[in-house]
Parts: C-alpha cells; sequence; structure tokens
C-alpha cells in the first residue's frame, strides 16, 4: 500500500485490510478505567488490529520525579513493536476512540525510533462504526518481525532547559494541549497543582477537530497555530500537556498544517509540578 504518515482515513484503511505489511494497532484507554480499553478492544477492534495499552506498553512506570507517562523502557518498547509484527516496510495505523489524543502517542514513540510509515486514522473509531465497516472480536496475535530503530533525542526538551529558558529571560516558545480550564488553573482534575508553566501558550488538542470528529484541513489547522504562535512560523517550538500524552497530537497537528516538527515535553506539567520550586502561572496565557 502507498506510505501513510500522518492521517489515514477510514475508507482508505478499509481498502487496504488484508495487506501483509499492514499492521493496526488499537491506543482505547480511559485513565479513570485503566483496563477498560483492553476490555473495549476484546469485545470489538478493527479486523487484524493489536492492542497497545498506554500504561503497560506506551510509557514506563512513574518515577518519584517523573510525569505520570515516561517514556517507556526501550528494550521493552521494541520487544513489544516486534511482536506486534512492525517490520521495517510495514505500514502502521493506530487509532483510538475518535481525537487521536492516546494514538498519537504511538505515532510519536515510532517516529522517535525513526520508523515514519506510521498513521493515525482519522476520525478513529467512531467513524469506523458510522461508516459501517467491519469488527472484529478477541485477541489477535502477529507474526513476529524483529523492529529495529534508534531514538531521536532532538525530538525531546527536558524539565531542564524549559528552566534554564526561563531563568535566562528567554522567549519560552511552549504550547500547551490541555483544554483551556485546566491551563488557565480553574479546575483540575488529574494532577494535584492546577496553572501552566510560565509564558507557555494554550492549544487545546480538541481544536484540532470538526464538530464531527475528523480532523481539520491544513489551512484551518494553520490559522489555529497561527493564533497560538502569534504569527511565528519561524523559531522552533515545543509542546506539552498533562503527562506527555495528548502533546503527541499536537506533533501530527502541527506537521498537517505544513509547520515544522515539534519538540515534545514528556514530562509535561505533571513532572513540572514534582519541584514545588518551579514557578506556576494562573490564567490565561
Amino acid at each position: 500500500m502507498r506510505g501513510h504518515d500522518l492521517l489515514i482515513s477510514a475508507e482508505t484503511l478499509h481498502d487496504s485490510l488484508g495487506e501483509s505489511e499492514l499492521c493496526v494497532i488499537d491506543c482505547r484507554f480511559d485513565l479513570k478505567q485503566p483496563e477498560s480499553g483492553r476490555q473495549d478492544y476484546l469485545q470489538g477492534h478493527l479486523p487484524g488490529s493489536v492492542y497497545a495499552d498506554l500504561d503497560k506498553d506506551l510509557a514506563a512506570q512513574v518515577r518519584p520525579d517523573s510525569g505520570r507517562h515516561p517514556l517507556p523502557d526501550l528494550p521493552k518498547l521494541i520487544q513489544t513493536l516486534s511482536e506486534f509484527g512492525i517490520g521495517p516496510d510495514a505500514q502502521v495505523v493506530v487509532y483510538d476512540e475518535l481525537s487521536g489524543a492516546i494514538a498519537a502517542r504511538a505515532w510519536w514513540l515510532l517516529r522517535w525510533l525513526g520508523h515514519r510509515r506510521v498513521a493515525v486514522l482519522d476520525g478513529g473509531l467512531l467513524r469506523w462504526r458510522a461508516l459501517g465497516m467491519p469488527l472484529q472480536s478477541g485477541p489477535v496475535r502477529r507474526a513476529y518481525r524483529k523492529f529495529t530503530g534508534r531514538p531521536r533525542p532532538e525530538m525531546i526538551i527536558g524539565t531542564a532547559e524549559i528552566m534554564a529558558d526561563l531563568r535566562a529571560g528567554a522567549p519560552l516558545r511552549l504550547v500547551d494541549a490541555r483544554e483551556k480550564a485546566r491551563f488557565r488553573g480553574e479546575h483540575e482534575p488529574i494532577d494535584p497543582v492546577a496553572g501552566h508553566v510560565p509564558g507557555a501558550r494554550n492549544l487545546p488538542c480538541a481544536d484540532n477537530l470538526t464538530a464531527e470528529g475528523l480532523w481539520k484541513s491544513g489551512p484551518e489547522l494553520r490559522q489555529i497555530w497561527a493564533d497560538a504562535l502569534a504569527e511565528d512560523f519561524d523559531d522552533p517550538f515545543s509542546v506539552m500537556c498533562g503527562s506527555g500524552v495528548t502533546a503527541c497530537q499536537l506533533v501530527l497537528s502541527s506537521l498537517s498544517a505544513g509547520l515544522g516538527e515539534p519538540r515534545v515535553y514528556i514530562g509535561s506539567w505533571s513532572e513540572w509540578i514534582r519541584d514545588p520550586e518551579r514557578p506556576v502561572s494562573i490564567g490565561p496565557a
């Protein structure tokens, strides 16, 4: 099948089912009910798809100094991807229920390891069901294929670098994917401290989607980014969220808008607030 590296439509994916190089990964996950994603997968998923658990497969165990979803242990991640049957020529498609907010983490991890033939299903499972396309129940095991990849550290920004910029008074080009109320500190349902990194800007990941749950067009996304970045597309920028997951959806959004690829602050807000000495802002950017 033709290579896809950003988004893929349900119709195109449906026409490609059964092709040997295709690997589909179900990434559904609920932070409040962590086991429900796998249970939903077993009840019904895209034909031939395997399941990736956000906590167990796409993140490592939380450390005292980390955010809620640290990068997975590299040997374990490579083993998981090999068990998914992802060889060097595989076309990977990842999906979740709707927005790609969870699936984009798997998409980004594969890119971080150098695998570019990976796309997010536009509209997710909701769109697939709406079109009356087939589902399969029960687990799927794919033939093992050795995954080869190397991390690209240039795709990541860490807490120390952000702190250094703040102390130096350098402009902070950091865009936060959390919803507006969480960013402003009006309420915080997940983390123990509300607010945002001083100088960060806000682009809620839901803003990338239409009312029907499909991704907005490239020009529409570019306008959203123009607002978030004050029309400054020339200087590099980075993205964050609550735990380094939905931030990956902003990477997909930026590339779909024809912009550069931002770095991801993997620790994000849940790591930032580990140290009470790090500054916190409340209110709009």
